[in-house]
């Protein structure tokens, strides 16, 4: 038992984890057979009883009960109960000399009158998702801090701070460590400066744009209906997809999208789904600025051509916690090798929203720049007026000292 515990504070202290939802499934001779230490906010959203439709965000409480949650020879299911006959579940298999989890299954209850008051419609529903928790060797913990996010019409959830291990043997977590693909990946996405400038320089990409200009849109979260906006986000946005030799853009239309995400203290999330792309947008702060860390996209091009890229180290869009972040100007930014996206009239504040209204914002360096030429041209053009008035008033002084000596 001392091993035990050892072993969980010490993978703890390597990992930073932060504080989440920690269960142990264990035999019926008390030995532990399934660990799992992980973190999961929701956001659903259902129609109310006057057919107006509201979102609403919580987190996977650290106070649940397992019943339901097996330990098999190739097969592991873990189950987790909470509030009011709500539950979320991971199905684990394995293969071999490795495991992978082949499905979440999260069941909500719109009953529940504390999460989803005056909801039309009554009892169950649920959504299923496939994980990216794959190839994680026997007799190690898979690990993964980057956030995976699913993202549905109804129900998003995002899943991080994950320490899991399937089939134990011996009834010991291991010290063996499988981390996942987005910890050990990092994507240099735009170039950096000084941290006392914040980084607004944009990748220069080489497609040319196919498409006019995108609708901007409004896409501002409530906590409730009857509250102010707790985020604020407009913008027009072009997504950029190359698969193999082919290159293909496509505009996100505010008119079919609907907004809904979370805010959050340390986090907040801006969750857009249209009729052909999922988008998720994460900002993070350090207490002092914030910035947009995690995009995920997942979708059809126009062609019918499906894909799903997301990255989870970006610095983009960074400004103090007491402003907002403003670019005007068309900027784009390589997210991976496949994704680039192009930003329009660009104004967001996912964090201290007062009276539903954008803080003096932090502009860009391509919008400092367009408002510079014309201070510049103005003073060029005042410094010519003056060179002219002096040369006119020198050559009247010398005009009329010449009549004088006449």
């Amino acid at each position: 038992m001392y091993r035990y515990f050892a072993v969980v504070l010490l993978l703890a202290f390597a990992f930073h984890q932060s504080f989440g939802t920690n269960v142990t499934i264990k035999t019926k001779d008390g030995k532990l057979c399934l660990y799992a230490d992980l973190m999961v906010n929701f956001s659903v959203s259902y129609q109310k009883n006057d057919s107006k439709m509201a979102t609403v965000p919580f987190p996977l409480p650290d106070n649940v009960t397992t019943n339901g949650s097996t330990c098999g020879t190739n097969n592991s299911l873990l189950m987790i109960h909470f509030g009011k006959g709500h539950s979320w579940s991971m199905n684990l298999v394995r293969e071999g000399s490795v495991y992978q989890a082949d499905s979440i299954v999260f069941v909500y209850n719109l009953t529940d009158n504390t999460l989803f008051p005056h909801a039309k419609d009554t009892g169950t529903a649920n959504v299923t998702v496939i994980p990216k928790i794959t190839n994680v060797g026997i007799d190690t913990c898979y690990s993964c801090k980057s956030e995976e996010t699913f993202v549905g019409r109804s129900v998003n959830q995002t899943l991080w701070n994950v320490l899991i291990q399937a089939f134990v043997t011996n009834g010991t977590l291991s010290e063996n460590v499988t981390t996942c693909v987005a910890d050990r990946t990092t994507t240099t996405v735009a170039p950096t400066t000084p941290s006392t400038t914040p980084s607004t320089t944009p990748v220069t990409t080489t497609p040319t744009p196919t498409l006019p200009a995108p609708t901007t849109g409004n896409y501002s979260l409530k906590v409730n209906v009857n509250s102010t906006a707790c985020l604020l986000a407009n913008f027009g946005l072009r997504i950029g997809v190359k698969l193999g030799k082919k290159y293909e853009e496509m505009n996100l239309d505010p008119n079919v999208t609907a907004a809904s995400g979370s805010c959050g203290v340390d986090s907040s999330q801006l969750m857009l789904v249209s009729d052909s792309v999922n988008i998720t947008l994460t900002f993070t702060n350090d207490t002092k600025k914030f910035r947009l860390h995690v995009f995920n996209a997942a979708g059809k091009t126009r062609s019918g051509m499906p894909f799903s890229e997301s990255n989870n180290n970006l610095t983009l869009w960074e400004a103090s916690l007491s402003s907002s972040y403003m670019c005007n100007k068309e900027q784009n930014y390589s997210i991976s090798d496949v994704l680039t996206i192009f930003t329009f009239n660009l104004h967001v504040q996912p964090f201290g929203v007062k009276k539903g209204l954008f803080s003096t914002a932090h502009e860009c360096a391509l919008d400092d720049v367009s408002i510079l030429i014309p201070v510049i041209v103005g003073c060029v053009l005042v410094g010519l007026i003056v060179i002219v008035v002096v040369a006119y008033l020198i050559g009247r002084r010398k005009t009329h000292a010449g009549y004088q000596t006449l």
